[in-house]
């Protein structure tokens, strides 16, 4: 979701934005309007995300996907080889990726509990020559989030934020790379963020195509080629939006009404089963289920009856998720907890 105050804004200058006469989708990106709207929107990420002078923001195109490759052609070349903690679909394609750059060490893999964990600390498998450590924090198909930033010994740390950026707050100087494809929480699909201590960007491998190599955006400001324009717009007015609604403080405020909300009435639910292990659930991606697949089926066609969207889960899991994203209201929680009641009371 995007707030709805956001899209209205939006709308109100679909075709003039600042009576400039243009939409900004019309825009060229060198233009003296659309630098304003660059600049403010990096200053606001800036602001939000308590991003230090020692990083610098990228807009990429590509998604988070494109990262997947960018990450280790940029840094595997130090040492030749990286470690993975592989807790979900994303970072195991991550890994499949970066092993096409150099050797991938998985430092943990919680395929062995069909990835309802995470791995404590003391379970990682560090190596003592890694280029980077990369890690996935929040895992939507399973509903598996990390409550902690891994300990490296020194060595980076790469992290995928794509499903919980801006929830809550983070410490980004404890990162070499942050990289979210903004669709989750920050904007329209199309664009990652990526957030890198410039101390890492130069190092790129030889074969690194310029579209990906850090350096080269750094230098550029993200201008290398154009931009995606319109989805940077977008992504100032959400961030507005954080400020005005008490920055990430205030996010995290309302992720743990959501998300406490639904798993409270879960564990206290005799029909309902939450997925994730109490202590690695995730407050984005709620995934839950009964012990009947057909008895899930009829919960997910009667809940698109009733107007819900998107509640049946991944295709790898089954089951249900819910998707309670930074700009979903606390009644669309309250909706769902009382029609899962009503279901439960029908379907004993």
């Amino acid at each position: 979701m995007l707030p709805l105050s956001v899209l209205e804004k939006a709308a109100s200058e679909m075709t003039n934005y600042n009576g400039s006469g243009m939409s900004v989708m019309e825009m060229s990106h060198r233009s003296k309007v659309y630098q304003e709207i660059f600049d403010e929107t990096k200053a606001g990420v800036k602001r939000i995300l308590n991003v230090p002078d020692t990083h610098e923001i990228l807009f990429m195109q590509g998604g988070a996907t494109f990262q997947f490759a960018a990450a280790p052609l940029n840094l595997i070349g130090k040492t030749g080889k990286a470690d993975y903690a592989i807790t979900g679909n994303f970072a195991n394609l991550a890994a499949k990726e970066a092993k096409k750059y150099g050797e991938v060490n998985v430092a943990a893999n919680t395929e062995d509990r069909n990835n309802t964990y995470i791995p404590g600390q003391a379970d990682l498998k560090l190596s003592d020559d890694a280029s980077y450590f990369y890690y996935c924090a929040n895992n939507t198909i399973y509903g598996t989030e990390w409550q902690y930033v891994p300990e490296t010994n020194g060595v980076p740390v790469v992290c995928d934020m794509s499903s919980n950026i801006a929830s809550r707050p983070i410490d980004v100087s404890k990162f070499g790379i942050i990289f979210a494809g903004v669709q989750k929480n920050m904007a329209p699909a199309g664009m990652a963020l990526v957030i890198i201590d410039k101390a890492l960007a130069g190092k790129e491998l030889p074969i690194t195509p310029t579209i990906m190599n850090y350096q080269t955006m750094i230098d550029k400001d993200s201008m290398y080629n154009t931009p995606p324009c319109y989805t940077i717009y977008m992504l100032g007015l959400v961030a507005k939006w954080i400020e005005e609604n008490g920055g990430l403080e205030g996010m995290q405020k309302l992720r743990d009404v959501r998300s406490s909300m639904l798993y409270n009435y879960l564990d206290e639910s005799k029909l309902f089963i939450a997925c994730a292990d109490k202590e690695a659930r995730s407050g984005m991606n709620v995934t839950f289920r009964t012990a009947d697949p057909d008895l899930d089926a009829k919960f997910v066609k009667e809940s698109i009856a009733a107007g819900f969207s998107n509640l049946k889960g991944h295709r790898k899991v089954g089951g249900m998720r819910a998707s309670i994203y930074n700009a979903m209201p606390v009644e669309g929680v309250e909706k769902l907890v009382a029609f899962m009641k009503d279901f439960e009371i029908n379907n004993k």
